[in-house]
């Protein structure tokens, strides 16, 4: 070879084609596929039909696609009921969020509704109930001296956002009053219809 010619392969780190040695041939469309979803994986936990999504955009045919995600899942890479699993229990307790909400959550990443069911499920309603109260007290703590009409409306706002039905809302936020003084909700009419607002205060830390 003539002097300062560089054999295929050189420095660098590209063949002939350009292509760089850890790319995919360009007509695998498999290998592009598993390259896309372990790419995904590493950053962060993915249900099949979001790794599904991305390969679409990413132009990837459907058969090979589902090929891939098929034995994805096998191998368990992809693991949906672990997914919601994992969801419930990390967005309760960082969030305070309902089953309720949960359940909307893991629907908008995919996830089919039996494995819905059962990982929302795992959250005993006694905990459910639970996290509410801390919630309202957490609230109606940081709106101390403020009208009672605005604190209610401030408490009731932020656990519609995340998912609790008004009927315990109304009733812990009552239990909160009467806890904090016998007339603190002495003539106060606790009508969800006239208090709720789930859109307002949109920067509360709590929400």
């Amino acid at each position: 070879m003539p002097r300062g010619m560089r054999a295929s392969g050189s420095r660098s780190g590209r063949s002939r084609s350009g292509r760089s040695p850890s790319e995919p041939p360009a007509g695998d469309p498999e290998a592009r596929a598993r390259q896309i979803c372990l790419r995904l994986l590493t950053a962060a936990p993915r249900t099949r039909a979001e790794l599904a999504a991305a390969l679409s955009r990413r132009g990837v045919p459907g058969e090979a696609a589902e090929a891939v995600l098929g034995r994805f899942t096998d191998v368990g890479l992809i693991d949906d009921a672990a997914f919601a699993r994992a969801w419930v229990e990390s967005r309760h307790y960082s969030r305070g969020l309902s089953r309720r909400s949960l359940s909307a959550e893991l629907r908008q990443h995919g996830v089919e509704a039996e494995e819905i069911r059962e990982a929302v499920s795992t959250l005993d309603p006694e905990q459910e109930v639970a996290t509410a109260r801390r919630l309202v007290e957490q609230r109606m703590a940081g709106t101390r001296g403020q009208p009672p009409e605005a604190r209610i409306r401030r408490a009731a706002g932020t656990l519609a956002r995340k998912g609790y039905p008004p009927g315990l809302v109304f009733r812990l936020i009552k239990e909160v009053l009467e806890q904090e003084g016998p007339g603190e909700a002495a003539g106060l009419e606790l009508d969800p219809d006239q208090y709720l607002d789930p859109d307002a205060d949109p920067d509360d830390p709590i929400g």
